[in-house]
C-alpha cells in the first residue's frame, strides 16, 4: 500500500512511519492530482503511519484510514482488506419491496457489545422472518460507547465493535443466512472530537446545522469533498459487501450544485450496481416531506427530475401511530393521533403535504402522487433508535402504552403498505430503556453535550427532570437488551404475534401490496375504530376501552386477532339505537385488533 492524501494547502507533507514513529519520510507532490501528495514507498499491511502537515510536530491519522486500532487520535494502521475470506459468491442480495427491517445498534444489542457477538443472536432475526438487518453507524468514534452519530473517520469501523475485520465476518454470517446488510452512514456533520479533516483541506464550508459545521458540498475544494464522500460510500458496497445504505438526516445538506451529491450518490451506486448484478439500495432519512428524494432521475435539464433515491424513512406513519397509541400530543405530536391522520398517511404517505405545521409554525411538506408512488418507498416504523433515544428517559412504547394497543401498532404496521421497520428488542416489548448516551473522555465536551441535551427536550415539550445524563455509564449498560426476556411471559407473546404477522405479510399478497391508492380506510371517531382495506383481508382495529362490534361488510373468517374476536351477521353496536345495526361485522375485545377475511 502506497499512502496518498488530499493537502491542497500544505506546503509539505510527511509520513510518521511505525507506532514508535521509527522513521519520518516526505511525501511528494502528485503530478497528476492537484493538492495531492503521495509517498514514493510501499508499507506493507500492519504498519503504522500518521501525517505532519507544514511544521507540526503531532502526527494526525489518514483521512481514509480502514483501521484506527488506538482510536481516533491514533495512528493508522495499514489495513490487508483481501486477507478475509468471503464466503457469498453465491449472494444475490434482496430487493427492499416485500422486505421486513430491523435497525440495531452493535454496542447494545448483546452483552458482547460486537460485531461478532451479534452474530449469534442473527437466527433470532431469521426465526422472526426479518430481510434487512440496519446498523446504526460503525464509523469510528471518540471514546467506548456512541450511539456512532459523532464519528469522525468515516472510513474505519469502530475498533470496540471488532474492527473491519468484525464486519466482513457480520456480514458474510448474515449473507450465509440469506440477511441483507443495510448501513447507516453520517455525511452531513463530523463529530465534535477528532476531526482532523479541515488540517488537510476545506471539508467544511461556513454555516451551521443542528449537529455542527456544514460539510463543504458546493464551495472551493468541494469536488474533492464530494469524492471523499461517494467514495466512502462505494468503499462499504465493494470491500464490505454491505447490501444497501441509510443516509442520515439529508435535509441538512447544504448543495446548490448543479448536480446533488444526493443524485450524484444515486447515479454512481446505480452503475455499481448494475456491474454486482444485485441491489444496492439508498434509503433516506428525511424531514422536508419531500418526495423529490424518490422521484427518479430524468434527463439533464428536465424539471421533473429527481435525486432517484430507492426509499426515503417517513416520520408522519410513526408521529400518528405514535400519537394514536400513546396519547401524546407535545412538541411535535401536536397535529398527529387522530383517525382522520392514520386514513390519510395510509393512504398518501404524508400527513403533511403542503399543510400547516403547528410545530414547524408554516406550511410542510409535498405531495404523493399515489397512483404512481408504491408504498414500499416509505420506511415505517412504531419505534426507531431516535424516537426512543431522544425521549428524556429512552423510554420505549411499551412503557408508555397498554399492552393491547401496543398490539394494535404491530398490526397496523405490518399490514400496511409500506416497507415496515422493527427497532432491535420491539418484538418482544424489551423492558430495556434506550436513552442517549456518549462516553466523551474531555469533561468540557460531555458537559456541553449533557447541557445541550436539556435544551434541546426544553424546546420540545418533555420533561428535563427526567433526563438520564448521556456520559453516565449506566445510560450505557442498562441499554443493553435482556435475551432473557423473549423466552417467556407477556414478552414471548408478543414475540410470536410479530413472527405471525410477518409470516401473513410474507403469505398474504394483500398485506403486502405497495399501492397507496388500492387501500381505503374507514373509521369512527366517536366510537374509535378503524378498518383499513388490503386486498380481500381488513385489518380491524377496537381502540375503545370496551369491547363492541365493528362493521365489516363481507367478513367472513378470522385470520389474526390479539385478543377475543368473532365475525358476526347482524351486528349490534354498545348502544340500542337501530342506527348501529350493521348487516355484518367483527366483535372486538377492548384494545385490540384483527386481520379479517372478507368475501
Amino acid at each position: 500500500m502506497r499512502p496518498a492524501v488530499w493537502a491542497p494547502e500544505a506546503s509539505q507533507v510527511r509520513a510518521v512511519i511505525g507506532s514508535e514513529g521509527d522513521r519520518t519520510e516526505e511525501l511528494i507532490p502528485d503530478p497528476t492530482r492537484p493538492g495531492w501528495w503521495q509517498l514514493d514507498a510501499e508499507l506493507l499491511p500492519g504498519t503504522r503511519y500518521g501525517y505532519l502537515l507544514d511544521d507540526s510536530d503531532t502526527p494526525v491519522p489518514d483521512p481514509r484510514s480502514q483501521r484506527l486500532p488506538d482510536g481516533v487520535h491514533g495512528l493508522t494502521e495499514v489495513y490487508d482488506d483481501t486477507a478475509h475470506a468471503w464466503q457469498d459468491a453465491d449472494w444475490a442480495g434482496r430487493q427492499l419491496p416485500g422486505s421486513v427491517l430491523y435497525e440495531l445498534h452493535v454496542g447494545t444489542f448483546t452483552p458482547g457489545a460486537t460485531l461478532d457477538s451479534a452474530i449469534g443472536r442473527l437466527d433470532h432475526l431469521v426465526d422472526l422472518g426479518i430481510t434487512h438487518v440496519e446498523l446504526l453507524p460503525l464509523n469510528a468514534v471518540n471514546g467506548v460507547w456512541n450511539w456512532g452519530y459523532d464519528g469522525v473517520a468515516w472510513y474505519a469501523v469502530h475498533e470496540p465493535y471488532g474492527g473491519p475485520d468484525a464486519l466482513k465476518r457480520f456480514v458474510d454470517a448474515c449473507h450465509g443466512r440469506g440477511l441483507a446488510v443495510i448501513l447507516d452512514v453520517v455525511y452531513n456533520h463530523l463529530g465534535p472530537s477528532g476531526n482532523y479533516l479541515p488540517q488537510f483541506g476545506p471539508y467544511l464550508k461556513t454555516g451551521r446545522n443542528t449537529w455542527g459545521d456544514l460539510v463543504n458540498l458546493d464551495s472551493a475544494g468541494s469536488e474533492e469533498v464530494r469524492r471523499y464522500i461517494v467514495d466512502n460510500a462505494l468503499m462499504w458496497l465493494r470491500d464490505f459487501h454491505i447490501d444497501g445504505l441509510r443516509l442520515d438526516a439529508v435535509h441538512a445538506l447544504v448543495d446548490s450544485s448543479e448536480t446533488h451529491l444526493l443524485k450524484q450518490l444515486a447515479i454512481e451506486v446505480a452503475e455499481f450496481s448494475d456491474k454486482l448484478g444485485r441491489p444496492l439500495p439508498l434509503i433516506a432519512e428525511s424531514d422536508l416531506n419531500d418526495p423529490m428524494l424518490i422521484t427518479p432521475r430524468g434527463a439533464p435539464g428536465d424539471q421533473n427530475s429527481g435525486y432517484g433515491l430507492d426509499a426515503q424513512w417517513d416520520d408522519d406513519v410513526h408521529h400518528v401511530l405514535h400519537a394514536m397509541l400513546s396519547g401524546e400530543r407535545h412538541g411535535y405530536y401536536a397535529d398527529f393521533g387522530s383517525l382522520p391522520s392514520l386514513a390519510k398517511v395510509f393512504t398518501r404517505a404524508f400527513f403533511h403535504d403542503g399543510t400547516y405545521s403547528s410545530f414547524r409554525g408554516r406550511n410542510h411538506g409535498k405531495p404523493v402522487d399515489r397512483e404512481q408512488v408504491p408504498g414500499w418507498r416509505f420506511v415505517t416504523f412504531l419505534q426507531n433508535h431516535d424516537q426512543v433515544g431522544n425521549r428524556a428517559a429512552g423510554d420505549r412504547l411499551s412503557e408508555i402504552t397498554s399492552p393491547g394497543r401496543l398490539k394494535i401498532g404491530a398490526v397496523l404496521l405490518l399490514s400496511s403498505p409500506f416497507t415496515p421497520m422493527l427497532w432491535m428488542g420491539e418484538e418482544w416489548a424489551a423492558s430495556t430503556r434506550w436513552p442517549f448516551f456518549t462516553s466523551h473522555p474531555q469533561p468540557e465536551l460531555a458537559q456541553a453535550v449533557s447541557e445541550g441535551r436539556l435544551a434541546e427536550f426544553a424546546d420540545h415539550g418533555w420533561d428535563v427532570s427526567a433526563m438520564v445524563d448521556p456520559q453516565d455509564p449506566a445510560a450505557y449498560h442498562d441499554s443493553v437488551l435482556n435475551w432473557a426476556e423473549p423466552e417467556s411471559g407477556a414478552h414471548a407473546e408478543m414475540l410470536e404475534l410479530y413472527r405471525t404477522l410477518i409470516r401473513l405479510r410474507r403469505d398474504e399478497p394483500g398485506l403486502a401490496d405497495p399501492r397507496l391508492d388500492a387501500v381505503e380506510v374507514d373509521f369512527d371517531e366517536q366510537r374509535n375504530w378503524v378498518v383499513i382495506h388490503r386486498g380481500g383481508l381488513r385489518v380491524v382495529a377496537n381502540l375503545a376501552g370496551e369491547q363492541q362490534s365493528v362493521p365489516v361488510p363481507g367478513a367472513r373468517e378470522i385470520v389474526l386477532a390479539t385478543d377475543a374476536a368473532s365475525v358476526s351477521t347482524g351486528a349490534v353496536g354498545l348502544s340500542t339505537d337501530a342506527s348501529d345495526t350493521d348487516p355484518d361485522g367483527v366483535r372486538l375485545a377492548a384494545e385490540s385488533a384483527a386481520i379479517v377475511r372478507v368475501g
